[in-house]
């Protein structure tokens, strides 16, 4: 348990909240169970400093690797500044001490498994939460399997917010399940102002709860002190200790959030260069090309970020409907749009929130790759429906590795094609370059006038 920078009101070594008045509480609340692990093959269990996943998610741990899934562990920090003013130990001897209690801990609740650590500065976390969002959706991957088990948001200390952050927004890119545990929010939190609507529990069995323990014990540079040395106390006594030793573990189920691309539209900002760049008004033109007929009565485009693409849309459709997901996004393509009486621009999250009716045209562009894959399975799915007998599908994505997310422009479209043949309609056209895909879906091609 590495301590805040500036701690938030609290302190370890000031009395906070007693594990009995949080029990009196947990009783009376009657936390509903956080469901069982059957529905995952695998853990993710982040960290920001080596103790806290014995402490908020060792028993889950356990539990877990009992029932024969993969679990694995990934390390924000080495802790290496949880004795700031040590007389006997530098942050570089803290960092492989607490690299070896981690490692020790790790192996009464999985045996064999290693944790991944990822290096970030211990109180930094904060500031490297882009990185940390990115290296987390290359852990987790293809996430609908996967459960991740992260700090609680809301904890309190400031590395354990970040990390809590980050697994959020790579749970929504990789469509894993997340469950927030609190550490902190024990100690200095009230059981007036616990999130109990959201609070669910996991109750431990005997072996779950006595490797729990020796995995807490293992940690002994936090749970007893380094030596009698002013700088080396104790850092978790046996009052911070009382909270982790219940026959339960209780877990935050919040809503996930990922503002990334919506902050990359604010105040009016061009992030993709679709006015300035040879790219993207090359890719425009190639996708209006492509397009099997003149005219479509009613249109859909999915992502339409500030605009441009709907606006040439807008000149092949009778009736478009332009969704985006980011505020700042849907509101710079309404400006852009607002002359164009037969266009409409709504603010929407697909698959979830998707427009009633069927379309003749449907484009989805540059958007896939920023879909979950359990998302994208979702889109094929509500495409599937959403189609006129003679509706077309057109997909247009850039080539190149996208950095911080699950898929790339060519998994998309694999994934597409992989369904074509029994939801959608047909593979119809397409085109390749260095830079760009596209694919028409289509069960008609109209024969070509003179």
């Amino acid at each position: 348990m590495t301590l805040p920078l500036d701690p938030p009101g609290f302190r370890h070594d000031v009395a906070g909240t007693t594990a009995a008045e949080w029990e009196q509480h947990l009783r009376e609340a009657g936390a509903p169970a956080a469901g069982d692990l059957t529905p995952y093959s695998r853990v993710v269990v982040l960290a920001p400093h080596p103790d806290d996943e014995s402490l908020g998610a060792g028993g889950l741990m356990a539990t877990a690797h009992a029932l024969g899934l993969t679990v694995e562990l990934v390390l924000c920090t080495l802790g290496e500044a949880s004795h700031p003013d040590s007389p006997t130990h530098t942050p570089q001897r803290l960092a492989a001490l607490r690299r070896d209690e981690a490692v020790a801990a790790l192996a009464e609740l999985v045996p064999a498994a290693t944790p991944t650590v990822l290096g970030l500065p211990d109180g930094g976390v904060a500031a490297s939460e882009e990185e940390l969002v990115t290296r987390l959706v290359e852990v987790v991957g293809d996430g609908r399997a996967t459960l991740l088990v992260a700090p609680w948001r809301h904890d309190g200390h400031p590395d354990h917010d970040a990390a809590g952050r980050a697994a959020a927004t790579a749970a929504a890119r990789t469509g894993a399940m997340l469950w927030e545990y609190p550490v902190w929010a024990w100690h200095w939190g009230r059981p007036d102002d616990a999130p109990w609507s959201r609070l669910h529990r996991l109750d431990l069995d005997p072996a779950a709860r006595s490797a729990k323990r020796r995995a807490m014990a293992a940690h002994r540079s936090q749970v007893a002190p380094l030596s009698a040395q002013a700088g080396d106390e104790t850092l978790l006594g046996p009052d911070l200790l009382a909270h982790f030793v219940r026959p339960s573990e209780h877990f935050v189920l919040e809503p996930l959030v990922d503002d990334a691309l919506d902050d990359l539209h604010a105040d009016g900002a061009d992030p993709w260069g679709a006015d300035s760049r040879w790219y993207e008004r090359r890719k425009r033109a190639l996708l209006l090309a492509a397009l099997p007929r003149e005219r479509f009565g009613r249109g859909l485009e999915v992502g339409a970020s500030r605009g441009a693409l709907a606006r040439d849309l807008a000149t092949r459709c009778d009736r478009l409907l332009a969704v985006e997901q980011g505020a700042q996004a849907a509101a710079s393509a309404g400006e852009r749009l607002v002359d164009l009486g037969h266009v409409e621009v709504r603010r929407a999250a697909v698959p979830d929130e998707w427009p009633e009716g069927r379309f003749d045209l449907v484009v989805v562009s540059e958007v896939g790759y920023f879909l979950s894959p359990l998302a994208l399975d979702g889109l094929v799915e509500r495409l599937s429906s959403s189609l006129t007998d003679d509706g077309v599908v057109v997909l247009c994505h850039w080539r190149h590795p996208v950095e911080g997310w699950v898929l790339d422009g060519p998994d998309v479209h694999a994934v597409v094609r992989a369904a074509e043949a029994s939801v959608l309609p047909p593979v119809a056209a397409t085109y390749v370059d260095r830079d760009v895909e596209l694919l028409v879906l289509a069960r008609e091609w109209p024969e070509p006038t003179r």
